[in-house]
Formats: C-alpha cells, sequence, structure tokens
C-alpha cells in the first residue's frame, strides 16, 4: 500500500453511507476489578478529538476484527484483539517508516506498536480473559454509557480539547466505581476487604493514597505548559483545566474540582468548586470558596471575571465581571444585600450599561451577578455589607506565573 492507496483509503471509507464522523476517538488501556470483573479505570495515551480522521478510519475498519463490547448510537467500545492489531498496522504501512524515524510523527501508529509488543508479551487479556486495551469512539455528546467514553471526556476537558461546561456528564458518578487508589492504580475495595488478611500477612496490602471516584488530574493529565505549578497533587481532580499556561496552584485549603477550572495564569489558593471558571489574572485567595453545582441547589453555573481578587476565606455565590474584589472573609450570595451610594452606582453603571439604579440604593447580590469593576465590602463600623466602583488594579506576581 502506498500513500495515495491509503488517502483513497479513507475517502472511500468516509464516502460510505454508514460513516458517522466522530466527536471523539482513542486506544485506551483500562484496569478490570479482580472480584467484579467491571471497568475501573481507562488511561489514553493519545486522544483524538475532532481531528485525526485518517486514523479513525483504520481504527473503525480494524474494528471489525475486534471485540465488541458495547455499541449504540452514541458511542461504542471494541475489546482490542492481535486480529485488530494486524489490520491496523497493514493499513497504516506508508507511514510506517516515518513514525519509526521521528519520535513525534504519527502518535496514533506509536499507540498500535506498543499494543504489538503488548500482544508478543502475552499482555493483550487480563487473567480473566478480558481485553485489556479498549477502542472507544463517541459519536455524540449524549450521557456516558461506558466507563471508557466518560474517561474520555474527562480527559478532553482537562486538555482543553472540549471547553468546560461543553459537554454532557450526566450519570457520570454511576458508572465510576468508588476505589481505592494506590499510586495509579485502582482497588475494588470489596476485594480489600475479602483479601485483607491475606495481603497484610503477606506484606502484601497496598499503600492507600486516597479513595474516590475519580483519579487526580497529574495521575492522567502531563501539564501542558511548563509554567503550570502544582504543589499538592490530591488538590485537583481529573477533569480540570489548568488554562494556557502560568496557573499556580498552592497547598493548603486549594482545590480545583473536574468540570471546572482556569482560562489562563491564576494564583489558587481557594476552592473551585464543580463547573466554576476562572479567567486569566484572577487571584483566588486562601480559603476562598466558589459555589459550584454538584449540591447545595445551586443550579447556575459561576464565572469569575478576569484581574478579580477574592480575598481569604471569602464565599462567592454569583458571576464576577472582569476587575472584581472580594474582601476576606464576606460572602456574596445571590441572596445578600449590598449598599451602593448614587454616585458609586453611576460609576458601575458607566462600565455596565445593562446595570439598572435603584433609588433605595439596596442591590441583591444576584442584581449584581457578572457586573464589571465592583468591589465587595463589609463596613467595619456597622458590619453593613456595601458596593462600589472598583479603583485597585490586580496585577499577580510576575516572578510566579
Amino acid at each position: 500500500m502506498t500513500k495515495l492507496d491509503f488517502k483513497n483509503f479513507v475517502q472511500d471509507f468516509q464516502s460510505s453511507s454508514t460513516y458517522r464522523v466522530p466527536l471523539g476517538f482513542g486506544i485506551c488501556r483500562v484496569e478490570i476489578g479482580k472480584k467484579s470483573g467491571k471497568t475501573l479505570c481507562a488511561t489514553y495515551p493519545i486522544l483524538n478529538w475532532g481531528e485525526n480522521f485518517g486514523s479513525f478510519a483504520v481504527f473503525l475498519k480494524a474494528s471489525e476484527n475486534a471485540i465488541p463490547l458495547t455499541q449504540s448510537q452514541s458511542e461504542a467500545t471494541y475489546g482490542i484483539n492481535e486480529n485488530f492489531i494486524a489490520k491496523a498496522l497493514e493499513l497504516f504501512t506508508p507511514y510506517m517508516a516515518e513514525t519509526l524515524c521521528d519520535h513525534s510523527a504519527h502518535p496514533n501508529i506509536k499507540v498500535l506498536l506498543e499494543l504489538k509488543r503488548a500482544y508478543d508479551r502475552g499482555e493483550l487479556y487480563t487473567r480473566g480473559g478480558k481485553p485489556r486495551y479498549r477502542f472507544c469512539v463517541i459519536y455524540t455528546d449524549s450521557k456516558c454509557e461506558s466507563v471508557e467514553s466518560a474517561y474520555m471526556k474527562l480527559l478532553a476537558l482537562s486538555l482543553g480539547k472540549a471547553p468546560l461546561r461543553s459537554l454532557v456528564l450526566d450519570g457520570i458518578f454511576g458508572l465510576l466505581e468508588n476505589v481505592a487508589w494506590s499510586g495509579n492504580k485502582p482497588y475494588e475495595l470489596s476485594y480489600l476487604r475479602e483479601k485483607e488478611i491475606e495481603l497484610k500477612m503477606r506484606g502484601e496490602y497496598p499503600s492507600i493514597d486516597f479513595v474516590d471516584k475519580f483519579p487526580r488530574y497529574l495521575m492522567q493529565v502531563i501539564p501542558q505548559y511548563d509554567n503550570i505549578r502544582l504543589l499538592d497533587s490530591a488538590k485537583t481532580r481529573f477533569g480540570a483545566y489548568l488554562g494556557s499556561g502560568g496557573y499556580t496552584q498552592m497547598p493548603g485549603a486549594s482545590y480545583v474540582n473536574f468540570n471546572a477550572g482556569a482560562m489562563g495564569a491564576c494564583m489558587n489558593e481557594g476552592r473551585i468548586s464543580s463547573s466554576v471558571i476562572i479567567g486569566e489574572g484572577t487571584d483566588v485567595g486562601g480559603g476562598a470558596s466558589i459555589l459550584g453545582v454538584l449540591s447545595g441547589g445551586n443550579s447556575d453555573p459561576i464565572s469569575i471575571g478576569k484581574n478579580c481578587l477574592l480575598g481569604v476565606n471569602s464565599a462567592t455565590g454569583i458571576s464576577l465581571g472582569d476587575g472584581c474584589i472580594v474582601d476576606g472573609g464576606i460572602a456574596v450570595l445571590a441572596g445578600t444585600i449590598f449598599y451602593i451610594t448614587q454616585e458609586e452606582a453611576q460609576k458601575i453603571k458607566a462600565i455596565n450599561p445593562s446595570f439598572e439604579l435603584k433609588e433605595n440604593n439596596l442591590y441583591k447580590g444576584r442584581e449584581l451577578s457578572g457586573k464589571n469593576g465592583i468591589h465587595f465590602r463589609a463596613d467595619s463600623q456597622s458590619g453593613k455589607m456595601i458596593a462600589f466602583r472598583s479603583n485597585r488594579e490586580i496585577k499577580l506576581n510576575s516572578d510566579l506565573h
């Protein structure tokens, strides 16, 4: 086969009446529960998301010889066997020399070569005979039906290939098993309970790092930029996005949940809850919390604008525009009432044309949601919650970012 033959193969494959353009696809290694036989996690060395459709044609053609596991209108998963590997490598023949000579060329072929080595070592299947490697494809952004597709979506979010809050993640908690993680290896809790005596007496009981349905960010993702700093691996969940460089997350009370994160250089010493998005240049102070959407009845995802400052131990339950400040120790919630003088309200309206002035000078937090340049404070003498036009420019320490 020549490169022209490969091009013709892809064109013919894509012109088929049954062909469907994938949202994402990839080959992963899975860990299988020793007791239940369920898939506990899936690791993708390469994620193809809206790209590499030639490789998709190869993989889907090769899957005709694979082991079908799950199939629906929205996704499909196949167990990889020796026939899949042989067919895929055959179709990729025109690009094999380039792949072997250039470390960065054709990563999907490199995955296949690793699969061939796993086959040669007799490692394609678990002891129970289940395929250890899977080919998964997502056609439509629907509710996940497999652990493999759930991990693919979380990886797409962490790599920034899918924007935060853009994917359907409903039901993901029901798919993922709550497991004990030792390094990158998950253990079923039921297995550890059943084998506790034997494992401990033999000195084989694993060192458990944490128990959760989700792995940690650094267990699945290499930071995309050299100036992203995470000083505590426990503080970022898989499915978080850490921006385009310059993000710094300090230890202590800091945390970033899945489907949440920062869009650029930021300092985070607080808690960024699920579905919260932080704008570039924002500083989240020590212990500062931003409300998420997983529990507590909040269904409106919060966005924090660029160059904001959330003071130490503050709580923010509304969206903020650019250049906002929340003083330390106060709660800015949808129902919190703030007093704004007419003079300051006019200044706020000058940069927020949609802002509606009120004669009584009282504004609920939800009326200030998303507005730019507001400073939220508690009057130190009266304790009254007040707000005014911020006159302070927030700048991150350039030496840290």
